[in-house]
């Protein structure tokens, strides 16, 4: 029966590659030992010149395969090198593969000397090809080098099961259906052949499937059907049940092969009026997502990979994800199966198309990804169009017919950015960058699809590069980062002719020189590269439901210094209470209330605190004056600060004065202050939300503050070791002031210190960029007790993580 090994731990690794190298009796001891994922070089954070990664290396790995494997084909698997890979065995030459995206096999069962070290040497090409797609022009995302995913070992007999594809037809009926079709590799002869298909619930057996008579020869094709399945529950995205499928091939009554694979019974599709899963109608609200992290690219190991899953879900609120451009680690897309996180899967490229021999690799990239991830129900859409190029008809025409006869039950997109595009695919898919700030946030669908029927329509991209904005920025570009991405929540929600939106983007990531903001970052995300929240991500974490989390968030330092023209007010709460109340100095001032007439569609819009008048303010005006009052500073605010008054403000407020008999100058000084202006003095605002009027969060923000602490955390406190790869977790460093808020204009260095079995991945000296940032930590083999120290200038603090 097969066996698949990881060997993942103590590769050879050299920045650089030469012949000599294949040789079977080369000397490997100037290598350095690495452990996979693996990135060929360490990158700073920003400002580096991006050739940095972009050389040819070398790495190699002795294997001792017994005799005992003796007329078995065994293959090296590679889930990801990027960009193109040469394999040897004991210095001959085993294949090619050109292409950083997707998994390839290398069979070294003719190279093969049993029960001694076999030489595996592995020629990879990290420069960026014209050759190879995404490249042949240029690219806003970098490609980073390496052997940057998993490899493993598998060892087969000379009949056994390539792959298998599980389909759930009229799975929204009460008796269901399972199709499963099985992939037969050097079937010799027929008769005495059984397959046999088992359905599980965890380890229990629903159902199982026997299929005798196999007669064919080569790489064969059968399909196992299993009817009247009861008792399934749909995978769907509140509830991602997945099911086991195990097919097992055997000769004369003797077990050769076992597949496994997790699958979902979910019905999905578009449709002119929007995208539905098992019947019911869903609006998609996602973000893009690239793959890339500081210092170490695209090599980070599953944790790290399924971390990405659960902050789309859990902490951005997010039902859907875009992995562009190309196919991502496959411990991403399992979490998105595992938490119900739909999937955008597309192909590599950007806007680039290349020649012929160009094409026929990206069509390539359609099957192996395809056959790589057709049994997730978590992916919904393929994308079969290079993002952002141009009509193709011949090429496109070929990645669809491609998609199709691989897989029957998903549809095609293929995301472009010019209207009337030529549609090929199932779902028109455009970027749609029009929201600029103003009133119009997306274009009409016929007018973008130029075709008089109505068609499947989703907008796959918005923001981004159109505002970047730092997690460092001004205030005011913060707040308005955020409000654009609620303009777009509003606007997908609200339309009834498209299926949603995945905004431009999750995370900010290094780039090419002729993108970004100059030093190598594009800032586009609502994240950082850190996986640090920017104002925008409070946009989407305030729609989730508040039965799951509580949000309450305020997106201003509540300085008057920091705002133009001075002033706290306006200022928004993003949350996903009924109401707020507001304290300024311990004294009432109102409840406040969402925004829904700017934001009729969302669940929960912003709540904008225009003014902080107190309810029990004696100025000697009248109640109903008073009243008056307050309703002119918020009318006033909204149009603009309120800390330089104009002709219009005085003559309200001197005939105020007037009729109530106080002093203008008085009240004028009132006016200011309570508009949180100068003269009035430092403002503490406890803001505490609400839901049935019961209250449910508190925060209190402000200007009397005072650096307090350094506050370090690890996502995970226990790793763990194991035969698959080494394992790792983020360590979160924020420098916090008396009231716990980051301190984002603190200069602050620190340095990081790592005693026992773990060590850091990238440099342990780094600024805290806005007053916080990050590193991640991964074990080294052994288990014990890893202490971390975290030190700057005035602070120190240290945690611990286990490793069992």
């Amino acid at each position: 029966m097969g066996k698949v090994s990881y060997i993942n731990y103590n590769w050879l690794y050299k920045n650089d590659f030469n012949e000599r190298y294949i040789d079977k009796d080369f000397d490997f001891s100037e290598f350095e030992t690495v452990d996979l994922p693996h990135t060929n070089v360490i990158t700073p954070y920003n400002y580096f010149n991006e050739d940095i990664y972009q050389f040819i290396s070398c790495y190699a790995k002795k294997i001792l395969i017994g005799s005992e494997y003796k007329g078995k084909r065994v293959f090296i698997d590679f889930e990801g090198v990027m960009i193109a890979a040469k394999v040897y065995c004991n210095g001959k030459f085993v294949c090619e593969h050109k292409g950083g995206y997707t998994p390839f096999s290398a069979d070294i069962t003719d190279f093969i000397k049993y029960d001694e070290q076999n030489i595996i040497v592995v020629e990879v090409d990290s420069t960026e090809r014209e050759d190879i797609p995404p490249y042949g022009n240029v690219v806003d995302y970098l490609t980073y080098g390496g052997i940057y995913r998993e490899v493993s070992i598998r060892v087969v007999e000379p009949v056994y099961i390539k792959n298998i594809f599980a389909r759930t037809p009229d799975c929204l009926k009460e008796h269901k259906k399972l199709e499963v079709d099985v992939v037969i590799e050097n079937l010799l002869d027929e008769g005495e052949y059984e397959l046999k298909a088992v359905l599980l619930n965890d380890k229990d057996k629903i159902k199982e499937v026997i299929k005798t008579e196999l007669i064919s020869k080569g790489e064969s094709t059968f399909t196992l059907k299993m009817e009247d399945i009861n008792d399934i529950e749909l995978w769907d995205i509140d509830n991602p049940k997945l099911y086991g499928v195990e097919v097992t091939l055997s000769y004369k009554e003797n077990l050769i092969d076992l597949y496994k694979e997790k699958i979902g019974f979910r019905q999905a599709s578009f449709e002119p009026d929007g995208f539905f899963i098992n019947g019911r109608k869903v609006k998609l609200i996602g973000l893009n997502r690239h793959q890339s992290y500081p210092y170490v690219g695209y090599a980070m190991p599953e944790r790290i990979q399924k971390k990405d899953a659960d902050i789309l879900k859990y902490d951005l609120g997010l039902n859907i994800v875009r992995t562009s451009h190309y196919p991502q680690s496959r411990h991403f897309l399992d979490r998105c199966d595992e938490i119900g996180l739909l999937v955008f899967e597309e192909i590599p490229g950007w806007q680039h198309i290349g020649d012929e021999k160009w094409q026929e690799l990206a069509i390539k990239s359609v099957e192996d990804m395809i056959e790589r991830d057709y049994n997730r129900p978590s992916i919904i859409l393929w994308g079969v169009r290079v993002n952002e190029s141009q009509d193709n008809h011949t090429f496109y025409t070929k990645t669809n017919e491609m998609a199709r006869r691989l897989d029957t039950t998903r549809q095609t997109g293929g995301v472009r950015y010019m209207q009337k595009s030529e549609f090929l695919e199932d779902v028109y898919t455009i970027n749609d960058f029009t929201h600029s700030g103003g009133k119009v946030v997306f274009k009409e669908r016929e007018k973008v699809t130029g075709l008089e029927e109505k068609v499947p329509y989703l907008v796959t991209e918005s923001n981004g590069h159109m505002y970047p904005t730092k997690r460092f920025d001004h205030e005011g570009k913060l707040v308005e980062h955020a409000l654009r991405h609620l303009r777009v929540i509003n606007e997908a929600l609200g339309r009834e002719d498209i299926s949603g939106s995945i905004s431009w983007c999750a995370f900010d990531y290094n780039t090419h020189s002729c993108f970004g903001s100059g030093d190598k970052i594009c800032y586009h995300g609502v994240m950082d590269m850190f996986r640090q929240p920017k104002y925008a991500s409070f946009s989407y974490a305030s729609q989730i439901d508040s039965d799951k989390k509580v949000i309450l968030e305020v997106p201003s330092l509540v300085s008057r210094g920091e705002k133009d023209g001075g002033g706290i007010i306006p200022f928004y709460v993003l949350t996903n209470c009924d109401y707020i109340k507001i304290y300024k100095n311990n004294v009432y001032i109102d409840k406040f209330y969402p925004d829904k007439e700017n934001y009729p569609s969302l669940k929960h819009p912003p709540i904008q605190v225009c003014h902080l008048m107190p309810e029990s303010a004696q100025i000697g005006l009248s109640k109903e004056d008073t009243l008056s009052l307050k309703q002119y500073i918020i009318d006033r605010v909204k149009k603009s600060t309120i800390t330089s008054l104009e002709e219009e403000d005085f003559m309200l407020l001197m005939t105020l004065a007037q009729k109530n008999n106080i002093d203008i100058m008085k009240l004028l000084f009132f006016v200011i202050k309570v508009a949180g202006g100068w003269g009035d003095t430092a403002n503490t605002l406890t803001i505490k939300g609400y839901i049935d009027d019961k209250e449910v969060a508190s925060k209190v923000v402000g200007e009397e503050k005072s650096m307090d602490r350094l506050e370090v955390a690890a996502d995970d406190t226990t790793l763990y070791t194991n035969n698959t790869s080494y394992d790792a977790t983020r360590v979160v460093v924020k420098l916090l002031d008396n009231l716990g808020e980051i301190m984002p204009f603190t200069n602050e260095c620190a340095e990081v210190e790592i005693d026992g079995p773990g060590e850091i991945m990238g440099p342990s000296k780094f600024s805290l960029l806005g007053g916080c940032s990050a590193f991640w930590v991964r074990t080294k083999g052994d288990k014990g007790r890893i202490n971390i120290k975290v030190s700057t200038n005035y602070y120190e603090n240290d945690i611990d993580i286990e490793v069992k």
